[in-house]
């Protein structure tokens, strides 16, 4: 009996060791965009490229093509000070300004993108490191609808999102005037066609006259893929699950 409690033991130990290493392997969970929170800037708030930039971001699909009217806004004076661009300043329809329609910061907290989706439009984008080829990831943001302070009207608002050759757009959000639609969460699934992909978010609204702004922030890019444990791994964890119920059982019989 002494000796197959031993063995027990052993097949126990060897499945516990092999769970660890399992655990191990498996990829951690990591946010792959760098970032998302747009908390990083190179001249604090106001319009991109112009006035400042987002660490790691891209006004346009390259440094020099199609720069949006985009900008960068703290959450905090959007509604009242707002930020700087090339016309003058922007802000967008809040509670300090007039309009009782809810605006406020993101679950994410901190700073947001707010892009003019009906006037000189362009993507915000950034390329994306370290994929596998052939993993599905997943892509998480916070977004809304906002207005242009000053102008009055309905307006639509919608998130085209591209990652590498796959575009998917979130629902068109109705916004009344001078209104916030409120922050909705989104997340779409992507597969990665090679290491590295360029991931880009284009606004879209309407109509022209009533500057309809889509407001981004908490971009997060999942990547724990789905990994599968090699055969040797797999049997090491089989023999040890058996060890451990043969083990107790015969510490029951003693």
């Amino acid at each position: 009996m002494y000796a197959s409690i031993k063995t027990s033991q052993k097949f126990a130990a060897i499945g516990y060791a092999a769970i660890g290493a399992l655990m191990l392997a498996l990829p951690a969970q990591a946010n792959l965009v760098s970032n998302g929170g747009f908390e990083s800037t190179t001249a604090g708030v106001g319009q991109l490229t112009t006035n400042t930039d987002a660490t790691g971001w891209i006004n346009g699909l390259s440094s020099a093509a199609d720069p949006g009217y985009n900008f960068i806004f703290a959450a905090a004076t959007a509604d009242s000070s707002g930020a700087e661009g090339q016309y003058g300043t922007v802000a967008l329809w809040g509670p300090n300004n007039g309009s009782a329609n809810g605006f406020g910061a993101s679950p994410d907290g901190g700073n947001l993108l707010g892009a003019d989706g009906a006037f000189q439009t362009g993507p915000i984008s950034q390329i994306i490191n370290g994929l596998i080829a052939g993993n599905t990831y997943t892509l998480g943001f916070w977004w809304g609808g906002a207005q242009q302070a000053g102008f009055n009207g309905e307006t639509t608002e919608q998130w085209q999102v591209t990652f590498g050759s796959q575009t998917q757009s979130t629902a068109v959000l109705t916004n009344v005037d001078q209104g916030f639609t409120g922050w909705q969460r989104q997340t779409f699934d992507f597969v990665a066609s090679s290491a590295s992909e360029l991931l880009s978010f284009l606004a879209i609204g309407t109509p022209s006259g009533i500057p309809p702004f889509v407001l981004l922030d908490g971009v997060t890019l999942d990547a724990a893929a789905t990994a599968v444990p090699e055969p040797g791994m797999l049997a090491l964890l089989g023999i040890g699950l058996i060890g451990i119920p043969a083990l107790r059982k015969l510490r029951n019989k003693r």
